[in-house]
């Protein structure tokens, strides 16, 4: 049997014999020629076969022509089938200067003739036929990318000595204390949650000497909102790291992590990229710009928006604007926003001793915020106080204050939303379009 080749091989083969198996993207059934657009995951390719028709006048014909000429043209779209054929190169071919004769056709499954979503179908019926939707070269380009971004953070890290965790999702106590969490039954009359972050994991992997760890896995959140950048099932990106000095030494970290990740993306897939979102990927230079909440919302406001939020913090056009502010100052996509209160952070961010306010940053890019990290207060007196100060029970916390009751040294690290990173690397309007399975209020199938 001829082994399979990938649409993605045919132009490094020379013209003879080869199998390619993938669905039907086009069929043009013309009265003398036949033409397949055939896909896989690796690209498209050209099918052609001279048509043979049923003669009126009765003549002659060989029967496998005749079957193989009524099989193409009963073919629907995204049927899935094998073609076995000669391969030929030919610069006058627009679709990769190749194409296959077909010599026999196996369909593996028809589809259906009626496909149910179309070019035009708006994102919500997209995403009630994601398995169709993601047959598209453009979709099937972003999980590409994906799994490059993530590859490349992995690479950086590993590299540098950390240590991968999976934590559990399942949770016998809030995770962060007042967070909305989706709580189930679990085992007669126990409550078990699901975890909102692995913030505390990752910092019980700092009580245990890891010293340097990260994880890229599922967290949930039971937010009700239907923001284009929200969702209760998401990818989050977290790194924790021992013996810091600072915030500062996560925020480096973080920096030539993306960096790095970025140039990897770059470097695979940044002509694909242009051709099919119309995007550069600029590779941020170091350092990022920093700027204190105090100060960002000054500059916001002087550009002549007033944020209404009364804790503090910037709002979404906030954000923007002070995007949009570091943009045309620094030339620069991102940018830290740094020093908030202890009001809008949680118990566990450190506090300075001088100023009050936290050890702590967001991260913002192309004006969305995409990470929180800090330093985490690791005194054991004053993590307690915080705890009450913030309303929370320290009974409901004793699994994770007992990470702290027997040593553990100076600690921070990040989270960051995977989908958001990818959403604004592309130039996308909603995380739906970067998810593989988009999970939100409304929302849980397919």
């Amino acid at each position: 049997m001829t082994e399979r080749t990938l649409v993605s091989q045919l132009q490094s083969r020379e013209d003879g014999p080869v199998r390619v198996s993938g669905w039907v993207e086009t069929v043009r059934d013309q009265k003398k020629v036949q033409f397949v657009i055939l896909r896989d995951e690796t690209g498209a390719v050209q099918l052609v076969n001279p048509a043979t028709r049923p003669d009126p006048e009765g003549a002659e014909q060989d029967a496998a022509e005749l079957e193989l000429t009524a099989l193409i043209s009963e073919l629907s779209t995204g049927t899935f089938l094998t073609v076995t054929g000669e391969l030929k190169h030919d610069e006058r071919v627009k679709l990769g200067g190749v194409e296959i004769k077909i010599g026999g056709l196996e369909i593996a499954a028809a589809a259906l003739p009626e496909t149910p979503i179309a070019a035009d179908s708006g994102l919500d019926k997209r995403m009630d036929w994601r398995f169709i939707d993601l047959r598209q070269r453009r979709n099937n380009l972003i999980f590409r990318i994906q799994t490059t971004l993530e590859h490349a953070m992995r690479n950086y890290w590993v590299e540098r000595d950390y240590v991968e965790i999976h934590s559990p999702k399942l949770m016998s106590t809030p995770a962060e204390g007042n967070a909305e969490l989706f709580a189930l039954e679990y085992f007669g009359d126990q409550t078990a949650y699901l975890a909102q972050s692995p913030q505390h994991f990752k910092q019980m992997a700092q009580a245990a000497g890891f010293g340097k760890v990260f994880e890229i896995g599922d967290v949930f959140r039971a937010d009700p909102s239907f923001t284009s950048r929200h969702a209760t099932e998401f990818t989050s990106i977290d790194a924790e790291l021992s013996w810091i000095d600072s915030y500062e030494d996560v925020a480096q970290m973080q920096e030539e992590l993306l960096a790095v990740a970025f140039q990897a993306v770059k470097d695979k897939h940044a002509d694909e990229i242009k051709e099919l979102f119309d995007v550069n990927v600029v590779v941020p230079s170091l350092p990022f710009p920093r700027i204190p909440l105090a100060e960002a919302r000054e500059i916001v406001k002087g550009r002549g928006y007033d944020i209404p939020r009364t804790d503090g913090d910037l709002d979404p056009e906030g954000e923007r604007q002070i995007s949009a502010h570091v943009q045309e100052t620094y030339g620069h996509q991102f940018v830290f926003i740094t020093d908030y209160h202890p009001e809008i952070r949680p118990f566990y961010h450190m506090r300075d001793a001088e100023t009050g306010l936290t050890c702590s940053y967001d991260l913002l890019f192309r004006g969305t915020e995409i990470t929180t990290g800090a330093q985490r207060e690791h005194r054991i007196d004053v993590l307690e106080a915080q705890a009450v100060e913030k309303g929370l029970s320290l009974e409901g916390l004793e699994h994770y204050l007992d990470f702290f009751r027997y040593g553990i040294p100076p600690h921070g690290g990040f989270g960051m939303g995977l989908a958001r990173v990818l959403m604004l690397m592309l130039g996308q309007d909603s995380i739906r379009e970067v998810t593989f399975l988009f999970r939100g209020p409304t929302r849980l199938a397919p």
